[in-house]
């Protein structure tokens, strides 16, 4: 007996050894094909890139993955012991792997098998980060082997707070949110400090798998996996029941953040900066390389633009009448019980607010009873079922019916002359005329066909404070301020009249406003200019032609300098680089965008510096260092730890000169003029220093405003997408340039009237406006004209009659070669 017994034992010995070298080979083998864990060491996860206003203030985020990199120091301890309660309460007790949790999973997984129950796991949080880091998601025997393999070198490698870091910002919890703190922005739009415990015990709730418990389409399972995360911490003694009672009765309030844009407002702008970003880097480094883009805009400014062109776009598209219902419902269909579930369903811009989506449920001759588009949540179920409103007759009037964009029925005295029950409509709020508080009011709206763009730079930089690129970026990202080329018309001119003023003429210099003809070519007809008003007005002073926006004396202007001139001047303010020397070209036939003649009007008030238009200002790198910036230049004396009564330190002026500062000036003196006198009189009312010039092309296809303030430029263009006539009258004075008064009126309401800046040796002479005379005393009509230098007029007595020469005083009385007579010209007809 005790002979057989050995000989079982030895048996059993040698099973066990065999059995435990074939362990041993088994786990040698694995051990052979790991790969390799030193490279948690340099982990650089994709991280988002953020891009900021110059407030700060957050604009956009680009990533394919949503994830922000956190130390663990800035994590929360209790939303780290919510985390190790639903997934390894254990964690800072093994090494790798949990022996006690896999034999307790063991034995529970043979009872889920029996009862075909999912089987539980039994990973610790150091396997899950040698499963995402370093293996892949394959179910199978071998990958568990190799997870506790790592796991344990991992620990050995690292502290627990390096592999809980790793995990925390590494761990997928739905929404697109990798990693804590995206998670919080984009569930609960918080940073990691500001969560309440039950919403970190929610998010503790989601490892294992994020749709089980989606906020929206399981919002009960969500709630209560919350709530037995928070029972597994009162169990851990890592919060008291109270607090644990508290945090189960909180809202279970979900606000998912949208991607991209942050502002709505900001849409144009943003794709903007992503396109230069990219073009600056790459797109990986751009969508995984957690830069820090720090931009130029004024949000406030942003705005004001964006409304003040959505305004001046709709009242444009209501003086050219209704075109029609936006949608019908189906009138064979009974929608009466359906309207908002269908209204739901239609795929709509979603950047229109305050407009929102209306069907007529009934129209009287006094107005329409309507239907609103409900809300809708993340997952596109409707929030409400959907309120009613009321547009009074008031409200629809303008809607006369409309063809070729040209109003064409009759006056509206009837709500159903417009409107038919089952039309699908934009409204927006409005206040009932008798101050009721009954059934809330809309007007009727429709998006409008004509568009438009704003642009605002600060001309001594070329920063590019704010910009919209039409009415509505989710109808249209086409972005009209950057890439549509259009012609500028008259917005052109002031180029033509700065390159007369290099070269000998002054604001004071007669040009012949008269017809004008000229031959174009064999088997062309004649070229004849013509002024808006078709009207001549024979001779006149460069700034009364500038003024006035004369076309005749512009080309005439144009041919006596040289179109070769006026071509040079503007590629030389960056409008255009290749502009064709052809008299056509100076009424602004050439192309260009808002952004770069806004950009070159900029260089005029600057006192002729060039300018390059940036929009952004800073990047960064996920570690906080400095790898773009548009300022180069070097300020030694900047960074003092103290002051010390050293002098102030000053940063040298590294810019280009573009033109004469003596010439910027007058070019900005005669476009003064054109807002105080001239097509651009609409924006005196600011009572505030402005000046620009107004643009008008053939058939009024395109509107153009482009202006500036002492410290502000700002374009503005309006026109069709596919060019064609906006409508007699529809001119850059009429349509432009009320949106330039509007955003200038509310941007500088709380800034001091600040003067246009003079340069050294300019003179300012008291002249008639119309003949440029010196003005005698007393006289009407008389300005101050501003002259370079030793280029003044003499008293009138002195000046030559019968002519369109001025004479100057010089120095030794002996007056500078005259500005030829512009009375004829090569192949002029007159």
């Amino acid at each position: 007996m005790m002979r057989i017994l050995a000989y079982l034992g030895v048996a059993g010995v040698v099973l066990v050894a065999g059995v435990a070298l074939g362990v041993a080979f088994l786990l040698w083998s694995f051990s052979q094909d790991l790969p390799p864990h030193d490279q948690l060491a340099h982990y650089e996860p994709p991280v988002m890139t953020r891009a900021h206003a110059g407030d700060g203030s957050l604009i956009a985020e680009f990533a394919r993955e949503r994830r922000l990199y956190v130390p663990i120091t800035a994590i929360p301890k209790d939303l780290i012991n919510a985390f190790l309660s639903a997934e390894d309460k254990n964690f800072f007790d093994h090494e790798g792997v949990d022996i006690f949790g896999v034999l307790r999973a063991t034995v529970s997984n043979v009872a889920n098998y029996v009862n075909n129950r999912r089987l539980e796991g039994a990973s610790t949080i150091t396997q899950q980060v040698a499963k995402n880091f370093l293996l892949t998601n394959e179910v199978s025997f071998e990958r568990k082997i190799k997870e506790a393999l790592l796991a344990r070198r991992i620990e050995t490698a690292y502290s627990k707070e390096r592999i809980l870091e790793l995990y925390l910002n590494e761990i997928y919890l739905g929404l697109g949110s990798y990693g804590v703190a995206a998670a919080a922005l984009n569930y609960f739009g918080k940073s990691l400090d500001e969560l309440t415990l039950g919403e970190m015990a929610y998010l503790a709730a989601l490892p294992k798998a994020p749709n089980n418990y989606h906020p929206f389409r399981q919002r009960e399972r969500a709630v209560a996996r919350r709530n037995w995360v928070l029972s597994r911490m009162t169990e851990n003694e890592w919060i008291t029941p109270f607090e644990a009672s508290v945090a189960r009765a909180e809202p279970f309030n979900i606000t998912p953040r949208p991607s991209g844009a942050q502002i709505v407002e900001t849409q144009f702008f943003v794709e903007e900066v992503r396109r230069r970003a990219i073009s600056m880097y790459d797109e990986e480094k751009i969508y995984d390389g957690g830069l820090s883009v720090r931009t130029t805009l004024d949000t406030n400014l942003q705005a004001i633009i964006r409304s003040a062109l959505r305004e001046t776009l709709v009242a444009y598209d209501q003086r050219h009448g209704w075109r029609g219902a936006f949608a019908s419902m189906d009138a064979a269909t009974d929608w009466t019980a359906d309207w908002p579930k269908a209204l739901v369903g239609m795929d709509t811009a979603r950047d229109l607010a305050p407009w929102r989506l209306a069907v007529v449920l009934d129209v009287t001759a006094e107005g329409a009873e309507i239907g609103l588009r409900p809300d809708v949540d993340e997952a596109g179920r409707m929030v409400d079922p959907g309120e009613t409103g009321y547009i009074p007759l008031s409200e629809v009037t303008w809607a006369r019916a409309s063809t070729n964009n040209r109003k064409t029925g009759p006056e509206i005295t009837d709500a159903t002359q417009v409107l038919n029950r089952g039309d699908v409509i934009w409204v927006t709020p409005t206040v009932a005329e008798d101050g009721s508080s009954g059934q809330a009011q809309f007007a009727l709206r429709q998006i409008p066909e004509v568009n438009g763009a704003v642009v605002a730079i600060d001309p001594h930089t070329g920063r590019v404070l704010a910009l919209v690129g039409g009415f509505s970026y989710q109808l249209s990202e086409f972005n009209r301020a950057t890439q549509a080329v259009r012609q500028p018309g008259s917005s052109f001119k002031p180029f033509v009249y700065a390159a007369a003023l290099d070269n000998g003429y002054t604001p004071s210099s007669l040009v012949l406003d008269a017809p004008f003809v000229i031959e174009q070519g064999p088997g062309l007809a004649l070229w004849k200019p013509e002024n808006y008003s078709r009207t001549f007005y024979g001779p006149s002073t460069l700034r009364l032609g500038l003024e006035k926006s004369r076309n005749v004396m512009t080309v005439r202007l144009a041919q006596a300098v040289g179109m070769e001139k006026v071509s040079e001047y503007a590629r030389r303010f960056g409008i255009m680089d290749d502009m064709m020397p052809v008299l056509s070209m100076s009424l602004g036939a050439g192309e260009t965008t808002l952004l770069k003649l806004t950009n070159a009007y900029g260089m005029l008030v600057n006192g002729g510096k060039k300018i390059e238009p940036v929009l952004i200002d800073r990047i960064q790198d996920r570690y906080g260092r400095t790898i773009y910036r548009h300022d180069v230049r070097e300020c030694l004396g900047c960074a003092a730890n103290e002051w010390a009564g050293q002098a102030s330190p000053s940063i040298s002026d590294t810019r280009e000169r573009v033109i004469d500062p003596r010439t910027a000036y007058q070019v900005v003196s005669m476009l003064r003029g054109v807002v105080q006198r001239g097509t651009g009189r609409t924006i005196a009312s600011i009572g505030k220093p402005l000046a620009g010039k107004t643009g008008t092309t053939n058939r009024e296809q395109d509107a153009w405003f482009v202006g500036f303030s002492p410290d502000l430029a700002l374009g503005v263009f309006v026109g069709f997408d596919e060019p064609k006539p906006m409508g007699r009258g529809e001119t850059g004075g009429g349509l432009a340039a009320p949106v330039f008064r509007d955003v200038m009126r509310e941007a500088l309401a709380d800034k001091p009237a600040i003067p246009f800046r003079i340069p050294p040796g300019v003179t300012l002479v008291r002249v008639n406006g119309k003949s440029g005379l010196i003005a005698r005393p007393g006289s009407d009509g008389a300005i101050l004209e501003a002259f370079k230098a030793g280029t003044e007029p003499r008293a009138p007595s002195q000046v030559l009659r019968g002519t369109t020469t001025d004479t100057f005083a010089s120095g030794n009385n002996t007056p500078p070669p005259p500005v030829p007579t512009l009375g004829t010209g090569t192949g002029g007809l007159y």
